[in-house]
């Protein structure tokens, strides 16, 4: 079955993700939270804290169903009789604000009818990366990895989901303010006689495993470098703006809170510290604002 594929699918990039970020780290390990769903389901929360270089993060697998409710038809426009979701949601949050926080989501949804049959079926996710401190040379290579990974399905996916990225992560209440520099996002991606079920799994495939080969190398070349209570400071700010378009605009979170899911992993998302200074301002030329900059006006990296 394609659920099982799926899940199958999830799991195994969930453990390698892992397995990765642990390397990087050096020092703390995952622990691993299995949860139950009432309606139906359950996952698997995993996370990491008080590390070397990770302050915080979380790699979360569910694999979640139910009926459809009165309040899943009017609130999030879903029609049907029952639904399925799987997915891999990730967020990391290093201790350096020299690392960038990363995150990324890869799902698969599925709707039936009364006799179980599937009347809807799609896929969605991506990757994007939000730094504290602009390093041109690290964009270009998140965003490379990515388009690479795009290039090998369709030369159009990347600039199609880069702009998708570009539009998706933006605090609105604060004229247009990017959460970070981008990445890549596509939601609603239904297969069809060109792009069938296979071609969208394979492409999840090789954009969940552009994760480790985009992130990676950023982590091991930035995770030194020395910082002041300043740069920490600023970091906070940052994170703060992270938390709004979370908590505010976050489809996921949404999805989340809307079908009972668990409110520990929904909200794993969010930074260990953050600040919400009144009207804070970087000073115009410095390093701060350079990055301020970079997040109102996207940019083609490559």
């Amino acid at each position: 079955m394609i659920k099982d594929q799926w899940i199958s699918f999830i799991h195994q990039l969930q453990d390698d993700i892992c397995a990765a970020l642990e390397k990087v780290d050096g020092k703390a390990t995952f622990q691993e939270d299995k949860w139950d769903r009432a309606e139906g389901g359950g996952g698997r929360t995993r996370v990491i804290g008080n590390g070397a270089v990770l302050e915080k993060g979380g790699v979360n697998t569910s694999v979640v169903f139910g009926p459809v409710t009165d309040m899943m038809r009017t609130q999030l426009k879903i029609n049907g009789h029952s639904w399925f979701a799987c997915g891999l949601s990730l967020v990391i949050h290093p201790y350096n604000p020299f690392v960038p926080t990363v995150h990324c989501n890869y799902r698969m949804f599925e709707l039936y009818d009364e006799q179980g049959e599937v009347i809807d079926r799609w896929f969605g996710g991506g990757t994007d990366l939000t730094p504290y401190y602009l390093f041109e040379e690290d964009a270009i290579h998140f965003h490379q990895t990515y388009k690479n990974a795009c290039d090998q399905f369709d030369p159009s996916f990347y600039p199609t989901f880069k702009k998708e990225c570009d539009e998706y992560f933006v605090n609105w209440h604060r004229n247009k303010e990017r959460r970070g520099i981008g990445g890549i996002f596509y939601d609603y991606q239904r297969p069809d006689e060109n792009k069938d079920v296979q071609f969208w799994m394979a492409f999840a495939k090789a954009c969940g495993y552009a994760f480790i080969d985009s992130y990676i190398p950023i982590v091991e070349k930035r995770k030194e470098t020395e910082f002041t209570p300043e740069n920490k400071y600023w970091q906070e700010i940052r994170r703060g703006r992270y938390t709004e378009f979370n908590l505010v605009h976050d489809r996921g979170t949404i999805f989340g809170l809307k079908t009972n899911g668990r409110i520990e992993s929904i909200l794993m998302s969010l930074p260990p510290t953050v600040r919400f200074d009144y009207n804070h301002q970087p000073v115009e030329g410095s390093k701060e604002w350079e990055l301020w900059q970079a997040c109102l006006y996207p940019k083609e990296w490559i």
